[in-house]
């Protein structure tokens, strides 16, 4: 027998998807452009707009920036044409993003097992710890993770599906990689064949899969999409392909610490922390996860069961393919998971839910189960959180994590439309961004003597620790209007 929703239990979990999203959606110009990913980001778009350079995204004007591909920043860049620059247009993308997303995880579910069994796993989707903060940030991730998903849903559908949508389910798995090689790389290639070409031996289905996709009009469909700006991006820019196949997808994770990163700053973790990341990527529902696999492992009947399976062991090579291959690895982000989490709560949905204790009978329309009530509180804890602290936080966030208090106050207190916002040593990318591209930067005591000198009219931002060592004859001649975070707002004594 299917997997059946009360009445009640339907409208619950529907609103609560609904209420989700709305939260999600409603909060995304709530808080600030984050240093240093997300205002990087959201700033590279922001130039792609203002120059109308559409081939190479940029990290300085005249400079371009190889560490990802460019679909992020075309959407981003598009949707600040249609709604300004501003944090809603920059992460707007995301959120639609993971929208389709969830739209493939709502259409697996069904063809597994019903609508009630694809609302279900929408819900525990929706609610996912870092789907619902990936909705709200400016990120590659979110592309791969749509191109993945749609790569995988279509190889799934194509070789087990109905035979009416075996030929466009085929020509979607393509699709997906395409969407991934310009997301971010050859990395969504490898996080989908490796879970496919796994499951096909497993199954014995290569033969099966050679025959329902069409691998060789697909292929170069593929790669005349992506390789077409791959190859336009080396021509305008030699160099890149080096850089980025090298650099990006060799070094970076077996070289901890990487040095030959140009954009940022290496994160150094043990190998192996991708799956502690994993289990706060997933909350609420990898706690309920890992305990479900804990009584599970004592029957052993039921891994046979699952063995067995195609559907569960498809999901479960999807779940854990972006953990296994950055089990390695030592320079990783917790997005780096993200491709998997569709996988894992379609498995959840289908291994944990109201009827999972032995009774199949239908529920009256008016009743509401306990897993039901404690799913839907369970998922609304982070997006309630999230409401409610985004308001009282808003100010130290603008102030903290971003420069958008500091740039309001310079808007404010600059004395003519030609001065300039100074930094020293250091412009973070959201200051670029809020000042629309009219900070500097200077280096050494020497270049910003001669900015006081040459253009008195500038302000000044400068961490509080490098304002102690200036020297004091050019301290004497600065006033301090502010502190924002770390940073001082200064500008010529007017005395």
């Amino acid at each position: 027998m299917a997997f059946a929703l009360s009445a009640r239990e339907r409208r619950s979990l529907a609103w609560f998807v609904v209420a989700v999203v709305a939260v999600r959606v409603a909060t995304l110009g709530a808080y600030p452009l984050m240093d240093t990913t997300e205002a990087r980001y959201a700033e590279i778009a922001r130039m792609m707009l203002e120059t109308g350079d559409w081939l190479m995204p940029q990290f300085d004007y005249g400079l371009p920036f190889w560490g990802k591909p460019p679909l992020s920043t075309w959407l981003a860049a598009l949707s600040m044409a249609a709604f300004g620059e501003n944090e809603f247009a920059a992460r707007l993308p995301s959120a639609a993003m993971l929208g389709g997303c969830g739209a493939l995880v709502y259409a697996l579910g069904n063809s597994r097992g019903g609508r009630d069994q694809a609302l279900w796993t929408l819900a525990l989707f929706s609610s996912t710890a870092m789907a619902f903060v990936a909705a709200g940030a400016v990120m590659t991730d979110s592309a791969l993770m749509l191109g993945t998903t749609l790569s995988m849903a279509g190889f799934w559908i194509a070789v087990e599906g109905p035979e009416a949508r075996r030929r466009v389910a085929g020509y979607a798995f393509f699709a997906g990689l395409a969407v991934g090689l310009l997301a971010k790389g050859p990395i969504a290639v490898v996080l989908v064949l490796v879970p496919v070409g796994a499951w096909a031996l497993w199954t014995r289905a290569l033969a099966r899969a050679w025959r329902r996709l069409p691998w060789l009009s697909g292929s170069l469909a593929s790669i005349a999409i992506a390789g077409a700006w791959y190859w336009a991006a080396e021509r305008a820019t030699p160099g890149f392909l080096e850089y980025f196949l090298v650099g990006e997808h060799w070094k970076r994770f077996v070289e901890p610490g990487w040095a030959g990163d140009r954009y940022g700053r290496a994160h150094i973790y043990p190998r192996g922390t991708i799956w502690p990341l994993w289990l706060v990527a997933a909350l609420p529902w990898s706690v309920v996860a890992l305990g479900h696999l804990a009584r599970s492992a004592q029957a052993r009947s039921g891994w046979r069961r699952f063995a067995a399976d195609p559907w569960r062991v498809y999901m479960a090579l999807w779940t854990l393919a972006p953990m296994a291959f950055f089990t390695p690895a030592g320079n990783i982000l917790i997005t780096y998971v993200l491709p998997g989490l569709p996988a894992f709560v379609l498995l959840l949905g289908e291994s944990w839910r109201p009827d999972c204790g032995g009774d199949a009978r239908p529920p009256e329309p008016t009743a509401i189960r306990p897993e039901v009530t404690r799913t839907v509180a369970a998922g609304a804890l982070l997006p309630i959180v999230f409401a409610i602290g985004v308001v009282p936080l808003h100010a130290r966030l603008e102030a903290e994590r971003s420069q958008k208090a500091l740039v309001t106050a310079y808007v404010t207190l600059r004395p003519a439309v030609d001065s300039r916002l100074v930094y020293f040593l250091e412009r973070p990318d959201s200051a670029q961004f809020y000042t629309q591209g009219r900070s500097l930067k200077v280096l050494d005591w020497p270049a910003f003597h001669a900015r006081l000198d040459q253009a008195p009219n500038d302000l000044f931002a400068i961490r509080e620790r490098e304002f102690a060592s200036m020297p004091p004859g050019d301290r004497a001649r600065l006033e301090v209007i502010g502190t924002y975070g770390e940073h001082l707002l200064l500008r010529t004594n007017r005395r």
